[in-house]
């Protein structure tokens, strides 16, 4: 009797993994479906300063020209999607390309993503990519239209847009999303020369609800060749809101640490607060308020070669104006106060910064297949 149990539980289980390996096999041979995307973000900024060179800031990388129009990002992404494997294929011009990609080399600054993944289970919620991507750090993107405000927030700015390397992410339902990556460095699409020290990051995010999540995310690792190493610990937190029909909420901070020599226990820090509300008048027009504040004494991530370092308060607002879904005219005044001189003011310096931007930005999608 107990034999035919066994065996009977064994022809159950044997038909099962059958039946699963079938259907593994039946959803590998569906054809991938492939899209296009595109996205031109133009604008014009003027800077009260009315500073002599035209790219204004050194720490700002987008719609970052005085009295200039220009096209900040232009976008062409190819993407291919299967329930087992995908990848996704983009190029990029515009300033934002040439200032935030001056590190790299030759025509590595016109790529925004070339990465490759696929599948580790049946049910494909564990991941394996590899390449070049968006990073996983903080709740803005290159692309504007997917961010409250016109302009970025510093911490923003002066955090990772790209990384390379591999991600392994896992989401077991709707609620969590986890991933753990090794990458070539802070910002990085080669490692920097002379280092033999992969970095690492992590994300942790939480949606209970369509109104609510959370995310941190963490950096570990070194932007320095192994003879001068210093080791860099990072995290970003921040939750997003939806308070009401019309109003968001987004609260959010960095804060870091890096050793201040080689080796060292002590280490240098800075820390980047920050608050934007999203108000929306009706389905085509909206606006937003951001207060920010960056805190970087020491100069790890913008050195200022000043008494304070970068100590940097802002506020800015904005007026959104979004005719149809891929359209949006934007408008955004901004002001920085510094507490020692540090932007450029029609040949000298000066702890005040008021400019106002304005983007027209576009973006389309289609299925190729």
């Amino acid at each position: 009797m107990m034999i035919a149990k066994r065996a009977g539980a064994l022809l159950l289980w044997c038909l099962s993994m059958t039946s699963l390996y079938a259907s593994d096999k039946t959803m590998w041979a569906e054809k991938p479906a492939i899209s296009l995307f595109g996205f031109v973000d133009t604008f014009y900024v003027y800077d009260f300063n009315q500073p002599d060179a035209q790219q204004r800031q050194p720490f700002l990388y987008n719609h970052n020209r005085h009295n200039e129009a220009n096209v900040n990002l232009a976008l062409l992404q190819m993407r291919l999607e299967h329930p087992k494997y995908r990848s996704s294929i983009a190029l990029q011009v515009g300033t934002y390309a040439d200032d935030n990609y001056a590190n790299e080399e030759g025509a590595a600054k016109n790529i925004y993503e070339a990465s490759v993944g696929f599948a580790l289970n049946e049910t494909s919620t564990l991941w394996l990519d590899a390449g070049i991507f968006p990073s996983f750090i903080g709740f803005e993107s290159a692309i504007s239209t997917e961010n409250w405000t016109l302009t970025r927030s510093l911490l923003a700015e002066n955090s990772p847009y790209f990384l390379s390397g591999a991600t392994l992410s896992y989401r077991p339902n709707k609620e969590w999303f986890f991933l753990a990556a090794a990458l070539n460095g802070w910002q990085r699409i080669q490692r920097v020369e002379g280092s033999s020290t992969p970095s690492f990051g992590t994300q942790i995010s939480y949606t209970p609800n369509e109104k609510v999540s959370w995310n941190w995310s963490t950096f570990v690792g070194t932007d320095e060749p192994d003879e001068t190493r210093k080791m860099r610990y990072f995290n970003n937190i921040y939750g997003k809101f939806q308070l009401s029909e019309k109003i968001g909420l987004i609260v959010g901070c960095d804060i870091g640490y890096e050793q201040k020599e080689k080796g060292s226990s002590a280490y240098n820090s800075w820390f980047a607060p920050i608050l934007i509300t999203k108000y929306t008048i009706d389905k085509n027009w909206a606006t937003a308020l951001r207060v920010e504040k960056y805190h970087d004494k020491d100069g790890v991530i913008i050195a200022t070669q000043t008494p304070n370092g970068f100590q940097t308060m802002g506020i800015s607002s904005n007026l959104d104006y979004t005719p149809a879904p891929n359209l949006a005219v934007r408008l955004e005044a901004r002001w920085l106060r510094s507490r020692d001189d540090i932007f450029p003011k029609e040949g000298a310096l000066s702890n005040d910064n008021v400019f106002i931007g304005a983007s027209i930005a576009l973006k389309f999608s289609q299925n190729l297949k």
